[in-house]
């Protein structure tokens, strides 16, 4: 895949076997994996795998989580993007068979609005290049950063649901709904 979509501060693009310093940084972090299970990564090999994971979903489905390039300085701060869940080992609850929007950006990165224009722009791609035709957000209760940037971007609170020991909030935008906001 050769994505490439700029926003004002921000480039997207297709994670990159290139990536692996900052994907490590990132995933390696306890502060980013606080509310994912606090399961960070300890090697450089358990990074590559996750690059290589993504880059499978962009084979399979088209579509993945892609590597955000802060313009300014030309650093990987993180990734944002689509990711499709489905069978048994991406359940979410008793959730499955959906796309996601997600986004995980370095701590020293927080706090600048870069999840919300990345999201954004995500979001755009997906309903207008992708037609699909729901997009949905997931974020631990507790996880108050992730649950007021699924709002601002237009997701809406549909439900929490129990999932391994937490509660998870559930958001949902549809394709019309999203095509009425931005007419």
């Amino acid at each position: 895949m050769n994505f490439h979509i700029e926003t004002e501060r921000l480039i997207l693009r297709d994670v990159r076997d290139c990536d692996l310093e900052g994907m490590f940084e990132l995933d390696s972090n306890p502060e980013v994996h606080k509310y994912l299970g606090n399961k960070p990564i300890h090697s450089k090999s358990q990074a590559q795998v996750y690059i290589d994971s993504i880059k499978a979903q962009y084979v399979k489905y088209g579509i993945g989580r892609f590597a955000v390039i802060e313009k300014s300085s030309g650093d990987f701060i993180g990734w944002s993007g689509l990711k499709f869940n489905t069978g048994d080992q991406e359940r979410l609850g008793e959730k499955r068979d959906f796309y996601d929007i997600g986004y995980r950006l370095i701590p020293r990165y927080w706090n600048k609005g870069y999840a919300s224009e990345s999201s954004i722009t995500t979001l755009d791609y997906g309903f207008r290049k992708l037609n699909l035709e729901t997009i949905v957000g997931a974020a631990e209760t507790e996880n108050i950063a992730s649950n007021k940037i699924l709002k601002k971007i237009g997701l809406h609170y549909v439900e929490t649901f129990p999932h391994e020991t937490v509660l998870i909030n559930w958001y949902v935008l549809k394709q019309n709904e999203y095509e009425k906001t931005m007419s």
